[in-house]
């Protein structure tokens, strides 16, 4: 791990001098770990490479003006975080809902109860704003801490513990919601 700290750091500052193939091996590194939290926070694969795309581009052109190369990650996440708002004020009205699923397991097949659960989380995180789904990921899939969350994302520790609260009740509500009217239409089945 600790080599890896090196490895990116000495990168990261080829790159601030214009090093375009520095960047080119960061981005690369980086690249599937930031479509992982776009996609968590946007629930759209297209919305989320476009999202990753403007962090990558944005990344490069401001890159000179990160001072620490230790805080890289940090300064990536919050950039990713703010393409992703971006991202989803530009296309709020656009509604087209195709997903594509991952595929569990070596053979491929998923049971019907998985693709429900998957299904009824995708429906609840509908329901949040991207803000809120932005601390709910950074926090709970990242795992980073409220406090270390509210610095990357330059907002208080209060307005971060209030955007969790309010993710994790909306998203406790649509999945109860869907639950109710799954186990009435069973009954009458």
């Amino acid at each position: 791990m600790r080599k890896d700290r090196r490895v990116q750091r000495a990168l990261v500052d080829l790159a601030r001098q214009g090093d375009e193939e520095a960047f080119a091996d960061i981005a690369r590194a980086v690249g599937d770990r930031l479509m992982a939290i776009a996609y968590r926070i946007l629930r759209d694969v297209d919305r989320a490479e476009d999202a990753v795309q403007q962090t990558l581009v944005t990344a490069w052109r401001e890159l000179p003006s990160l001072r620490d190369a230790d805080r890289f990650d940090a300064w990536l996440r919050r950039i990713l975080v703010h393409a992703c708002y971006a991202e989803a004020r530009r296309r709020r009205s656009w509604a087209a809902n195709v997903r594509i699923l991952p595929v569990d397991g070596p053979d491929g097949r998923d049971d019907m109860a998985t693709v429900l659960q998957r299904d009824l989380l995708e429906r609840a995180f509908r329901r949040v704003s991207p803000e809120q789904s932005a601390i709910f990921v950074l926090h709970h899939y990242v795992g980073l801490t409220l406090p270390e969350v509210a610095d990357e994302l330059g907002v208080p520790l209060g307005t971060v513990k209030s955007r969790l609260h309010y993710a994790t009740q909306a998203l406790r509500a649509a999945l109860d919601a869907d639950a109710r009217t799954l186990s009435s239409t069973e009954r009458l089945a």
